[in-house]
């Protein structure tokens, strides 16, 4: 015999709780910062995917700031630890994660010129990352900026940090800037192509997220790289959102100058008003809270030959798995009926 519980209804308790949850479900967060920042030091983690151009894009960009008189560390916070190669032609400069190890097994204490280093007025460091099969990334970041703040990260004075952060990872260490709202505001980069505005989506949805749990950090832009026209960054852009800062052309000067290691965000340079006015709108740039898609609006951007959209999901039978129909087995389950 059996009864029927939810007949009874739910204890006074159990209601009130119920309304209360729902009440507070239907408040909207406060709406997005969007005056001018309050902090002399303007962070900010730009995300995208993997080899879409974070690197190239924020080596020119953090030179150009620092040609125009601004104060500039650039964060690489990718376990490839590539983040700072372009600026510094090709070298690689020790990991914070490397370097502390190396000090602590030695019983000494990591110091600033062990881990930062600079040229034409752009400091930069690299964070680091566990080597394959040895370690989490995600941890890696954390222990990285645990380092940082000893080192005093929060009283530097810098105009400008910039932070370069994998994109298609979604494990907790690199969300951390967002998450705990360790940067003002969060800056993509795409190109033309599903994959990489995947990622960027995904991004604006964790910054969503996070607001809604009471976070401040919004999103400033897209920056399309390696932009050939076709018109899906862009237009993702304008569903999610928040506004384009620059369209970097896939030229084959810039590609041949970005795999020789060459900076092309100079003043003087052919590329350098173009990186000019991206540094400006990074500057001025609000942080503004997208509007995620959803995988058909994403999917919409692109014609459906290129996406499969027109493909049906043709449902597996048990002939498909085994060769062969089997019989369908009784079930063993105990079923009481009602008195």
């Amino acid at each position: 015999m059996s009864q029927d519980l939810s007949a009874i209804g739910p204890t006074p308790v159990q209601f009130m709780m119920k309304t209360r949850l729902k009440s507070e479900a239907a408040i909207e967060p406060d709406p997005v910062h969007t005056g001018p920042i309050k902090k002399d030091t303007q962070i900010i983690a730009i995300y995208g995917k993997g080899g879409i151009g974070k690197s190239f894009t924020l080596a020119n960009l953090s030179y150009m700031m620092a040609q125009q008189g601004k104060k500039v560390l650039l964060i690489g916070c990718d376990p490839k630890s590539d983040t700072t190669s372009l600026l510094f032609g090709g070298k690689a400069c020790p990991t914070i994660i490397e370097t502390s190890s190396k000090k602590k097994l030695a019983g000494e204490t990591v110091a600033i010129g062990d881990v930062c280093f600079k040229r034409d007025g752009v400091y930069a460091m690299e964070l680091g990352g566990p080597e394959v099969g040895r370690g989490c990334g995600g941890r890696g970041i954390i222990h990285g900026f645990e380092t940082l703040e000893k080192l005093g990260f929060h009283d530097w004075g810098f105009d400008y940090v910039l932070l370069d952060f994998l994109g298609d990872v979604v494990c907790g260490g690199f969300g951390l800037p967002i998450a705990r709202d360790m940067c003002q505001k969060v800056i993509v980069v795409g190109s033309n192509d599903l994959q990489s505005l995947y990622v960027a989506n995904n991004v604006c949805s964790a910054v969503e997220y996070f607001r809604k749990l009471g976070g401040n950090v919004g999103v400033a832009g897209l920056v399309i790289n390696k932009d050939d026209g076709t018109g899906e960054a862009a237009a993702f852009a304008q569903a999610a959102g928040i506004p384009v800062l620059s369209a970097i052309p896939a030229d084959e000067d810039i590609r041949r100058k970005s795999a020789s290691y060459e900076i092309i965000g100079t003043p003087n340079g052919q590329w350098g008003p173009m990186f000019a006015e991206l540094a400006s709108r990074v500057a001025t740039a609000p942080p503004v809270r997208p509007k995620p898609l959803s995988q058909d609006e994403l999917l919409g951007l692109f014609s459906g030959s290129a996406v499969g959209r027109d493909v049906v999901l043709e449902p597996a039978t048990v002939f498909d798995m085994m060769g062969r129909e089997d019989m369908v087995k009784p079930s063993l389950e105990v079923v009481y009926d009602q008195a």
